[in-house]
């Protein structure tokens, strides 16, 4: 572990864990059981990272993320703050591997937006973005970029619907094509194309 890694505050780390020297890790997170985080990984301050993840070289993840068990981090992928990797669920980083045939040089990166969830058991394929507040339903596989706030379910996946910043699916557009959250009262419009902006939205720390 590295001289950050064991000097930042309030660092968990199981005792089954590794975690190699070259990382840095926030104040705050925890590593749970039989997890493996490998040099050139940037970590933030209070993540939670489950039980039997891998962290592959160079991976970042921003503060506040949770990453669940058996998820598989690879090399070439961003997590910015505050993002939902659920259980079991899985990147690539290359589009046509081949055992015989290195391709370290060719892997493909995958952006996270701040706030993004990703369901149990989903699949992003190497090489797209997904955007803010985005939710990936369980079991999807991602095979194209996630615009800010859409709801993606199926193989492949396909927008069903918008969600708010709070998570809960917005409904319909009233006359005026506003969405307004029944839940939090965030309110949202669609803009041109297949885009979603919102129109007065809160922030649940604040």
């Amino acid at each position: 572990m590295t001289q950050t890694a064991e000097t930042a505050e309030n660092i968990r780390v199981h005792e089954t864990a590794c975690v190699d020297e070259g990382c840095t890790i926030g104040p705050g997170t925890s590593i749970w059981h039989y997890t493996h985080v490998m040099p050139g990984c940037t970590i933030g301050e209070n993540v939670n990272i489950g039980q039997n993840v891998v962290v592959s070289p160079d991976v970042t993840i921003g503060k506040g993320c949770k990453i669940q068990n058996n998820v598989s981090l690879y090399t070439g992928v961003v997590l910015e703050d505050y993002v939902f990797c659920g259980p079991s669920m899985v990147f690539t980083n290359v589009t046509n591997p081949r055992c015989e045939i290195p391709r370290r040089d060719q892997y493909k990166p995958t952006r996270v937006k701040y706030g993004a969830s990703l369901g149990a058991n989903c699949t992003i394929v190497c090489g797209h973005d997904v955007g803010r507040f985005a939710l990936v339903a369980a079991g999807a596989v991602v095979t194209k970029d996630v615009p800010d706030y859409a709801v993606v379910a199926g193989v492949p996946a396909r927008r069903i619907g918008w969600a708010c910043r709070c998570g809960y699916l917005l409904p319909g557009a009233d006359e005026a094509g506003v969405l307004t959250c029944g839940e939090c009262g965030n309110t949202y419009r669609q803009a041109g194309g297949d885009r979603l902006e919102p129109v007065s939205e809160a922030d649940p720390r604040a």
